[in-house]
């Protein structure tokens, strides 16, 4: 047996499967039923569910006999409730991610912690970030990283799904969702993303290339940008540099500082 593998049997289902030694949380492939992993042991991850308390109803005065003593609570109605909230509170549905090894595109639990890529067998981590310090650490995941405005990632690589930047950011990044600026600053190094959106009020210089699936842009911005999709510069928006692209819109009171050149897709011959 390959000691970088553990050999899992689920819970429910009693299906045995091979994860990765690091795993923390996975999905049985036959039941779908998640499971944390402990000691190197599936267990079934508990549903919380958050109970309020409705206050009680004042008890009822009569002149003759004082309070009268309240009525029982009915068996029925926790049941009724759980079943409402089964209903109305359903679990999320899973989503697409890809292998950060060989970008192969499969889907996982949304609220899993980690998966293991079917096609090379590669850790993936599903663990969100949320920056507000100083961070020098590379980032690895298929999550969600989230540069608050008091936090910066400086020279040091971000692979991730979505990435929102208020903060300091300067260093090369591989999304496989969005990119969202929303504040000022040169990013340092090549940039990829599924579609690149530069919020209003924003100034970003771009230093490395930028390769995005499509791209939405209402701030400022420099950079050589090349897009499999189309680019959309918003009403005020300012774009320098070389733009390739499937198409360029360019709305009322926008500008566009450069080349433009079309880019087709390849066909496979």
């Amino acid at each position: 047996m390959n000691p970088r593998h553990i050999e899992l049997v689920c819970p429910g289902c009693d299906h045995h499967q091979m994860e990765p030694s690091m795993v923390i949380s996975t999905q049985c492939r036959s039941c779908g039923q998640h499971m944390d992993i402990r000691d190197g042991k599936p267990v079934v991850r508990p549903k919380h569910a958050t109970r309020l308390a409705s206050p009680g109803n004042p008890p009822l005065q009569h002149g003759s006999t004082g309070s009268a003593k309240q009525p029982e609570p009915k068996t029925a109605k926790p049941r009724q409730q759980g079943f409402l909230r089964k209903i109305f509170r359903r679990e999320r549905p899973p989503r697409m991610v890809d292998c950060y090894h060989c970008q192969r595109n499969f889907e996982v639990v949304r609220d899993a912690q980690s998966s293991q890529c079917p096609k090379c067998g590669g850790y993936i981590s599903l663990r969100d970030y949320e920056i507000d310090h100083a961070w020098r650490r590379r980032i690895q995941t298929r999550g969600d990283v989230k540069i608050l405005k008091e936090g910066s990632i400086i020279g040091v690589k971000v692979q991730c799904h979505d990435l929102t930047v208020l903060g300091i950011l300067a260093a090369p990044v591989d999304c496989s969702g969005v990119i969202c600026i929303r504040s000022h600053g040169k990013i340092v190094g090549n940039v990829t993303c599924g579609e690149l959106r530069v919020e209003r009020g924003a100034k970003v210089e771009f230093q490395g290339d930028v390769r995005a699936g499509k791209a939405y842009i209402d701030g400022d911005v420099k950079a050589q940008l090349t897009c499999t999709g189309t680019i959309i510069l918003e009403k005020k928006a300012h774009l320098q540099g070389l733009a390739r692209a499937g198409g360029l819109v360019v709305k009322a009171g926008a500008k566009h500082s450069g080349l433009m050149e079309v880019v087709r897709p390849q066909v496979a011959g």
